[in-house]
């Protein structure tokens, strides 16, 4: 497999043990001195174990459904879907790697939001979804 085949391979295992709640498969391709920005609260996480220390200790019951994967190289980014407690919230994650390992993410999320009268008129639901109006 190329370099980029590689990556997106454990990017894919990331998702699926994120999902099942193996914090150990998870961290895989996190570098040991790993940076996790969220900006929405200000908050970094430095370091692998960290990164891992956090989300594991995280209440909610979560799961993840990975929308899209794109990049290449040594840039990735990751549309997903992850409830918490049953609640969505919409996340993108910008994964920067090097030597195949992620160095430094960015993750943000929003809530789900009513779309405004005007536009739905124009607009069609995404796959999988139906628009929630005004």
């Amino acid at each position: 497999m190329d370099a980029d085949s590689l990556i997106r391979a454990a990017i894919e295992e990331h998702w699926r043990a994120s999902e099942r709640g193996d914090i150990e498969a998870e961290h895989a391709l996190y570098a040991t001195d790993a940076i996790l920005d969220y900006p929405q609260s200000g908050e970094r996480f430095r370091g692998r174990a960290t990164i891992a220390a956090q989300r594991g200790g995280h209440p909610a019951d979560r799961h993840f459904t990975v929308r899209r994967i794109t990049g290449h190289a040594e840039l990735w980014v990751s549309e997903c879907t992850i409830t918490y407690d049953g609640v969505p919230s919409y996340a993108v994650s910008v994964m920067q790697f090097a030597d195949r390992q992620v160095v430094h993410e960015t993750q943000y999320f929003a809530a789900p939001f009513r779309a405004a009268a005007g536009r739905i008129a124009l607009a069609e639901p995404m796959p999988g979804r139906t628009i929630d109006g005004a």
